[in-house]
Formats: structure tokens, sequence, C-alpha cells
């Protein structure tokens, strides 16, 4: 049985995070090993067009640390630093603070 995503950034993983379309592909907001893990259990996952996730000049993974990319992280690590740990704690987990 797959495990069922959730998302402390958005509601409803059906719908783009920034258009609302329908047609979405998952991006985990922090990349590399076992941060993808550590992105679903805290919840830092988006619904993202394609565009805006890999399939464009623009998207988070074409522009990593930078634009909506670089917002997402910002996010997530204020999340985590309000409902989890400190800054200290963020760090040690993902690598890098990103505020």
């Amino acid at each position: 049985m797959a495990k069922k995503l959730f998302s402390v950034l958005q509601d409803d993983l059906s719908v783009c995070f920034v258009t609302g379309s329908h047609n979405v592909a998952i991006h985990h907001i922090f990349p590399g090993t076992g941060r993808r893990c550590l992105c679903d259990k805290y919840g830092f996952v988006v619904a993202l067009e394609p565009r805006y996730h890999n399939m464009s000049s623009y998207s988070v993974h074409a522009v990593p640390n930078a634009g909506l990319d670089l917002q997402l992280k910002q996010t997530a690590q204020r999340y985590f630093e309000s409902h989890h740990g400190s800054r200290e704690e963020f760090i040690s987990r993902f690598g890098r603070g990103y505020l």
C-alpha cells in the first residue's frame, strides 16, 4: 500500500500550487539523498504544473535556490522552525538554511 502524501503548504495536492491547474507533478522541496523521505515526513511537498516543476528553463529544477524554488524552501524552513525545532535542527536535518 502506497503511503499518502500530504503538504503543509497546500491543502489539495491535485492542483498546481501556482496556477490551480490539475495537470501536476509532485515536487519534493528539498533534494538529495534522504531529504525526499524528510519531505514526506514533514509535508514539504507541493503540486506543480510540469512547466514549473521540470519542463521549462524557469522550473524549480532548472533554477534551484532561486525564484519559486527558493520561496518554497524558505516557506518550508519557516514552517519547520515554528512547528518542529530550531534553525540549527533544520540545518542538521536538511543540510543548510535558506533564510
